[in-house]
């Protein structure tokens, strides 16, 4: 399948906020289908590019997806949005790790490494369906994903897990963080303990070594040299804000609300500039999590005004005349579409 044509468009940027967010879900997630699904094979290809051969998706995306899915389905619950996604992320699963896990390429098409980060991203997801639908293998896919990523925990800098099953060279947040929420949700489910231990224990190494002094996170920490790569991206504020919160709402310390609300402040004084969030819309969305999960528990709306006009903004700014969206004219992608999805889904589901 060769991709359209697109032609960017600007629209008048003195729009009224827009409340309803559902025809942007619909019209994102139609688009979604008509671009970027392969229905013969059952997948899903990676990006749509003027005069290109479209390829398959790699993984990650597909974490994009499904979480997507999840929440348009708790806007939309009697539109199939989620069997097509779990479809597709069954032909990347593989037993060539030393557990189960899912590799970053289509199995039939490629042997490839596995990604810690993009299995935990699939098991958040898939919890939140068990938790909606109570379809007891979400709950047995979430479990297989937590023991698989705990191969990757080791003692090197003082513990943490890796970011690649193959690559024992780099121990980063993006593998951490999800970690976190991965334990903590299982924990709330099973009510087992090893979970919350886990879940501790990987908060407490994120803390130590990868966050930095104004409470907000580096990327990662380099094996066996210890440095520390300082770049900081949104989604790993997000799912260390998501992870805090959890712990409030688990153990009642408040010292760990009081950590997201520093958090929050902090990250919208460093990402926020300019009304506009940095550009990758999928880290973006992980962030918004944590800001709803803080939201759920403070009740503060000044919380969720950043998200309004960011999503406003780019429905207005970002979108060709085919409704797709992305700041790249002539590329469009599968993870950007999916991102704008969830971030539409959540924001209407706590309008």
């Amino acid at each position: 399948m060769v991709c359209c044509f697109f032609i960017a468009v600007n629209y008048c940027s003195n729009a009224q906020p827009v409340k309803d967010y559902r025809p942007f879900i619909n019209s994102v997630y139609s688009n979604i289908n008509r671009y970027f699904y392969d229905a013969g094979n059952k997948l899903y290809y990676e990006e749509c590019v003027q005069g290109e051969k479209q390829t398959h998706s790699f993984l990650w995306p597909l974490c994009a997806l499904i979480q997507a899915a999840n929440e348009a389905s708790v806007i939309n619950p009697s539109v199939n949005y989620i069997q097509p996604v779990v479809d597709a992320i069954d032909q990347y699963y593989t037993t060539a790790t030393s557990l189960p896990s899912y590799q970053a390429s289509v199995v039939k098409e490629k042997k490839d490494d596995a990604f810690y980060d993009d299995n935990q991203w699939i098991a958040i997801a898939y919890i939140d369906i068990y938790n909606r639908e109570h379809e007891k293998k979400y709950l047995d896919a979430a479990v297989m994903i937590y023991d698989f990523m705990m191969t990757g925990y080791d003692s090197a800098a003082g513990g943490g897990l890796y970011w690649k099953y193959a690559d024992k060279t780099t121990k980063n947040t993006c593998s951490n963080g999800p970690g976190i929420l991965v334990a903590l949700q299982l924990y709330k489910i099973t009510n087992d303990n090893k979970y919350l231990q886990t879940a501790l224990q990987l908060y407490n190494w994120v803390n130590a070594h990868l966050q930095s002094p104004d409470g907000l996170y580096y990327d990662n920490i380099k094996i066996p040299s210890l440095k520390i790569d300082s770049a900081k991206y949104t989604y790993n504020t997000g799912t260390m804000l998501q992870s805090n919160v959890l712990l409030y709402n688990i153990t009642h310390d408040k010292k760990y609300l009081q950590r997201a609300e520093s958090m929050a402040a902090a990250a919208t004084n460093f990402f926020y500039k300019n009304n506009k969030l940095p550009g990758h819309y999928w880290f973006n969305a992980v962030m918004l999590r944590g800001y709803i999960e803080l939201y759920n528990v403070n009740h503060d709306k000044q919380l969720l005004h950043l998200w309004y006009n960011e999503a406003e903004r780019i429905w207005r700014d970002e979108k060709n005349t085919n409704g797709l969206l992305g700041h790249n004219a002539r590329k469009k992608s599968l993870i950007d579409q999916a991102a704008m999805v969830e971030v539409y889904a959540r924001l209407q589901a706590v309008n």
